[in-house]
């Protein structure tokens, strides 16, 4: 077999024009090449998203001379593979149309053995029409449809193209187009087509039976050759006709496997499974997925509140603290192998267990599952639907179960696909608009004549697709569901929890009183930094807070309203630019401690809440968003929060909120506090505890600590250590710092404050901060010190930031790349001068 990427040689132009331009490289989006010939200005600086809509508007045409190939003999064929078309194509060879796509999401192959048959050159071209104008045409040629939903031209709906390309919250709106994956000219006998890996585990964990199966595209094949490898170790290999259908399958038994589990629960343990097709002679094609053997369920069992929701690896249930994912670019051809690599290993420093790919993004490339799998993340996947009312009139329908009969066998080898879920908040669409949705009635085809008619997509053709294609993967009809329940009950499903920054607004000091069975997202804002900021903005005297350039790179609704209440109720407030995006920092930073940190403790609850994941880890763009990490892979200090929140074993100690909003400000005269700790690890674990109470004002101790040494940290759970009552009036503000020791180390601290920290005095801290030979740097005070963050420099990481720092416990925090000879990393705390 003979493969021909297409990525060179390529020109593009605007199809109404005769103007060709070349393009650097494919797969590519129209905007990359526009930039690179420089037609456009780069959309994410300043305000030139404005500048280049027009793009979206316009016909693009793309086309490529193939390289020469002799005339197929022998039983040999040549097919042009595109793995990926964006999205109204019109594919012509020699000026004969081959191919019309309308989805980028389906893969094609076609054969062109007929049309290669002089050996001459040949001109592949591809037209790509404006797929907001077809949209739009389609959305108007069914006005029986109710398009409704949230974010974007409702246009979007019918199109199955990215859905954040027509602007979302957070993102800018661009309509790319173009061959954005590969394209390929294969020439071959037969190929392996397909390699479906079907298997059980058994209750003991000690052995893994099932079946492979190969599909063979090519008359020329006999017989396949099947094995598994471990490392260079063989387990097992068998050999099987191809019969008259084009498959082969062999049974396959393994003893005592190493099975595959998610980081920090066991090792990553990857077989390569090879299937290679012969004519009896020869080899002619084969293929190798490497996969992984585990159990995983989704336990969804009646309990005291309503409904579990959680998941079992292995037989070990886990406790998923992780992170959304959006598309980390808005023109994904250029995002590298190596930066899906710093994104996903950052979320395993991070103690991040399970990533969410939203359903208005992409299927994502091959290497992000192949990297969850070696990482040991799982992945929560979304189908391709996002807030929105679907139309399900026939022809889309077809589109649709192509797409994900196409997606869900190119991602079911991937042991860390955990859970396919049917959308992203559609159900809570069908509620705000009031379309019909009786979940008593079990017909789907009436579900067709509603005017909500994706239910049918949700709950009849997703899961008839998954049980047929990936069985081993549960199935939940949407994000957030709970068995047709209204979507903010917390009782059962997944739910989403925007009553702190949406909504009503709530503290984010009772974020952990507002979750579900499973919180799936959640999120307050926050700037990005300083030097994001500085990128962007490219006229200088737009770098104050509320400037329009800084506005414009902000997509929420309300925002200016909903970052303003949050600081202003907790912070004092800052003009200088710096200042408000160390406040915006903090809050997000707070939000997301009190949300996590509540319900890491609910796991150990009877598995109250079986897992967190905050909108949102990344950006696509530079901007201010819920990202906890901006587009150029610069942590804020909320990423920090969270690490400290799920480290293996985490302390936490916490005083009753009391809302000083609703009473007038009025001080309460007690607090009720308590003190726990969070374990993941699958042991249990010895350790001692410390508790001090330490004045905001002096830095004394107000009254002698508590300890307790030799305590036994109950695995996988949590375990009540301390509680209390604070006297109000009689002792002044101060901070509950906790400590947690095992074996000697001390691993995990937590930090108490008074509520709203706007009404304390954090003036003459005494902060020092002193390198230790560039590797390390020591971090004390005199007085409680809040929120003290370093500098994200380029090329430099720090282990640890946002920081409360409380006298008697000097802090290490690990430093790589800085050089003997840079300046030591700037830092900043909550007022500081």
């Amino acid at each position: 077999m003979s493969v021909k990427e297409l990525s060179q040689g390529w020109h593009f132009k605007q199809t109404d024009t005769d103007d060709w331009l070349p393009v650097s490289r494919v797969p590519t989006n129209v905007h990359l090449d526009l930039m690179k010939n420089d037609k456009i200005e780069d959309p994410f600086l300043g305000f030139n998203e404005l500048k280049c809509e027009w793009v979206g508007d316009k016909s693009w045409t793309y086309r490529v001379v193939l390289p020469s190939v002799s005339t197929a003999q022998d039983g040999k064929r040549h097919v042009l593979a595109f793995d990926g078309l964006d999205t109204y194509a019109n594919v012509k060879l020699n000026g004969t149309t081959i191919l019309e796509s309308d989805n980028m999401f389906i893969m094609h192959r076609i054969d062109v053995t007929d049309k290669l048959v002089d050996g001459k050159e040949k001109l592949l071209e591809i037209e790509f029409k404006s797929a907001l104008l077809e949209s739009q045409r389609i959305k108007a040629a069914h006005p029986e449809h109710k398009w409704v939903g949230f974010n974007g031209d409702m246009a979007r709906l019918a199109v199955r193209k990215a859905q954040y390309h027509y602007g979302w919250d957070w993102g800018p709106v661009l309509m790319p187009c173009g061959p954005w994956r590969a394209v390929r000219l294969q020439t071959y006998q037969a190929r392996v087509e397909d390699v479906r890996i079907d298997y059980e585990v058994d209750s003991s964990f000690k052995k893994v039976s099932g079946s492979i199966t190969a599909t063979v595209e090519g008359s020329s094949g006999e017989s396949i050759n099947f094995s598994a490898r471990l490392g260079t170790n063989e387990v097992f290999k068998g050999t099987a006709e191809v019969n008259g259908n084009g498959k082969a399958t062999v049974e396959f038994h393994i003893n005592e496997p190493k099975l595959w589990y998610p980081h920090g629960y066991g090792d990553q343990t990857l077989y390569d499974v090879t299937a290679a097709v012969t004519n009896g002679e020869h080899e002619l094609h084969s293929v190798t997925k490497r996969t992984g053997f585990r159990k995983c369920e989704l336990i969804q069992e009646p309990d005291h509140i309503g409904k579990s929701f959680y998941f079992r690896f292995n037989g070990v249930d886990v406790f998923c603290g992780g992170s959304d994912w959006i598309p980390a670019d808005s023109f994904t051809p250029r995002i590298s192998e190596d930066k899906y690599r710093k994104w996903l290993e950052m979320m395993v420093d991070g103690y991040q267990i399970m990533i969410r790919v939203w359903g208005g993004g992409i299927w994502e490339e091959d290497v992000f599952y192949d990297l969850c799998d070696e990482l040991g993340v799982l992945v929560w996947q979304d189908f391709m639907f996002g807030c929105g009312n679907y139309p399900a009139y026939p022809e889309i329908l077809k589109s649709i179960e192509e797409e994900c009969v196409c997606q869900t066998k190119r991602l079911r080898h991937h042991p860390s696909m955990a859970i396919y879920a049917g959308n992203n908040e559609d159900y809570q669409v069908q509620e705000t608009y009031g379309l019909k949705y009786d979940y008593e009635d079990k017909d789907p085809q009436s579900w067709l004549k509603t005017d909500f008619p994706a239910r049918y997509i949700y709950e009849k053709l997703l899961p008839d697709v998954v049980a047929a294609h990936s069985p081993h993967v549960p199935y939940h009809p949407g994000s957030p569901w709970g068995d047709g329940k209204i979507s903010s009950d917390t009782t059962v499903g997944d739910m989403h929890q925007w009553n702190v920054w949406h909504g009503t607004q709530e503290k984010y000091q009772i974020f952990d009183t507002l979750g579900g069975r499973f919180n799936s997202e959640f999120g307050m804002e926050a700037f990005p930094h300083i030097d994001t900021i500085k990128y962007y903005v490219t006229d200088r005297s737009q770098l104050y807070p509320q400037s329009h350039m800084i506005d414009f790179h902000n997509k929420a609704d309300g925002h200016e309203r909903r970052i303003a209440t949050y600081l202003v109720e907790n912070f004092r407030t800052q003009t200088d630019l710096e200042k408000f995006i160390h406040l915006t920092q903090l809050s997000q930073a707070e939000a997301m401690m009190f949300g996590y940190r509540g319900w890491r403790r609910q796991w150990g609850q009877k598995r109250h809440c079986g897992g967190a994941l905050l909108w949102q880890l990344n950006d696509c763009w530079p901007a201010t968003s819920w990202a906890i990490v901006d587009y150029f892979l610069r942590k804020k200090p909320a990423y920090y929060a969270m690490r400290r929140v799920l480290a293996p074993i985490a302390v936490a100690v916490k005083r009753a909120h009391h809302d000083w909003s609703v009473v007038h400000a009025r001080p309460a005269k007690t607090s009720d506090y308590e003190c726990w700790v969070a374990s993941s690890k699958m042991k249990e674990v010895t350790a001692k505890v410390e508790l001090r109470y330490i004045s905001i004002a002096t830095g004394k101790e107000i009254k002698e600590k508590v300890t307790k040494e030799d305590l036994k940290i109950v695995a996988n759970g949590t375990t009540d250590v301390f509680k209390g009552t604070i006297d109000n009036t009689s002792e002044e503000p101060h901070v509950l710092a906790a400590r947690i020791w095992v074996d000697g180390e001390l691993v995990s601290r937590d930090c108490d404050w008074p509520q709203p920290l706007k009404y304390l005095d954090f003036s003459d801290r005494g902060v020092t901060v002193t390198p230790q030979g560039g590797h390390t740097v020591t971090v004390k005070a005199d007085k409680p010190t809040k929120g003290l963050v370093f500098e994200e420099r380029e090329g430099v990481l720090v282990n640890d930031s946002a920081l409360d720092v409380v006298p008697g416990d000097e802090q290490v925090v690990k430093v790589r790349g800085l050089g003997a000879n840079d300046k030591p990393l700037k830092w900043n705390y909550l007022d500081a001068p």
